[in-house]
């Protein structure tokens, strides 16, 4: 049976090639599993997921697994989303944002520069 996540799982070993190489732009979702905003939003990031399949890419990377990236980007706060576009951070939102603002960012990402 397929899974219905449609999110990248993402841990410090495949972050380079599933973001930073990335050909289409990526929204991280930097979790943990005891931080409740983090289950509010965790719906909306997977909604996302299936509605950009295949034109961008939606990943989630929990910080207690994976803590040389969460330093990296200097995650203090839960959850972070990271938009990524060419393999740089072009936009940052810290707690849950509404689905509309998150979609709203990923489709001006979609768009020519």
């Amino acid at each position: 049976m397929a899974s219905e996540f449609k999110s990248v799982t993402l841990t410090d070993d495949n972050f380079q090639r599933e973001v930073l190489e990335s050909l289409e732009p990526v929204l991280v979702d930097f979790w943990a599993s005891w931080c409740g905003a983090c289950r509010t939003i965790a719906p909306v990031v997977e909604e996302l997921a299936a509605d950009f399949e295949e034109i961008a890419k939606v990943a989630k990377l929990d910080v207690d697994a994976n803590p040389r990236i969460a330093a990296r980007f200097g995650i203090r706060s839960i959850p972070t989303l990271i938009f990524f576009k060419d393999g740089r951070v072009v936009d940052q939102m810290v707690g849950v944002v509404p689905k509309r603002v998150l979609a709203e960012k990923l489709n001006a990402l979609l768009q020519p520069a």
